[in-house]
């Protein structure tokens, strides 16, 4: 057995540069500050960039190397800016995170095409159009490895979040895809999917008797994830650990889809 597969070498991102969106919060900050915990220089993109400042700070005082950048993933212009920006701090981006999303409560006979419009455009084509201009600078400078967050919603509907399931089932479908057409290139495009997993958004919900009741009767596992908990399936795709795995949607839901 080598030495890279009995040590944490195999998960090492020393060099690496990251590209992170929809970092100022939640699962983005989390992935940004594991992946510059592991050496990769992190580049956290999003459009609150008054709270990057925070993040940024926070990954240097423990040793990492990080850039902020404004990016609105809706916003077409913003995307190679922000692309060329983490590049001139750091070199080529070789890991893209795709994390930036939002979600709208409503039934659909109800949603107004405003708030249709509004969780696709985030959450679908925003995936598309970042994953597509990594994807051509990947292809010029060797290859990496684009990581999609999707949701275990793609797989398990729930009532008024009818929208938000829609863009995540086109998010691991338009994965697949991607990962097909960039394979032969270097590139490695796959997805992760998360359930029930605590954030300061949920937090609250999730202490109440309801939220409590929901976990139980619904996750196999009978908790609520931890934001750690995706630690690992975020450092296996985006190291060579996972160099042979692509085209993949990785659930992470304490059983929740079964």
């Amino acid at each position: 057995m080598t030495t890279a597969m009995t040590s944490a070498a195999l998960f090492d991102l020393t060099g690496r540069t990251a590209l992170v969106t929809g970092a100022s919060s939640g699962l983005g900050w989390r992935f940004a500050k594991v992946l510059a915990a592991n050496g990769a220089n992190v580049g956290i993109a999003a459009r609150r960039t008054d709270r990057l400042a925070a993040l940024k700070a926070e990954i240097e005082a423990d040793g990492g190397r990080a850039c902020a950048v404004a990016l609105d993933v809706t916003d077409l212009s913003s995307i190679a800016p922000a692309f060329d920006a983490v590049e001139a701090a750091f070199g080529p981006v070789d890991i893209l995170v795709s994390n930036a999303g939002v979600a709208v409560e409503a039934m659909l006979a109800d949603m107004t095409a405003e708030q249709w419009r509004k969780v696709l455009d985030t959450d679908l084509d925003g995936v598309f159009f970042t994953g597509q201009e990594a994807i051509r600078r990947m292809s010029r400078s060797g290859g990496g490895s684009i990581i999609n967050i999707a949701s275990a919603i793609a797989f398990h509907v729930s009532k008024t979040l009818g929208a938000y399931a829609v863009a995540k089932a086109g998010v691991v479908q338009l994965t697949k895809a991607m990962a097909l057409e960039t394979a032969s290139a270097g590139i490695r495009v796959n997805a992760i999917c998360p359930g029930y997993i605590e954030t300061e958004i949920n937090r609250d919900f999730f202490a109440t008797e309801a939220g409590r009741t929901m976990i139980q009767r619904h996750v196999p596992m009978k908790r609520l994830g931890d934001i750690g908990d995706l630690d690992g399936t975020l450092l296996l795709l985006a190291s060579k650990a996972g160099s042979f795995i692509t085209g993949a949607s990785i659930v992470v839901d304490g059983g929740l889809v079964l």
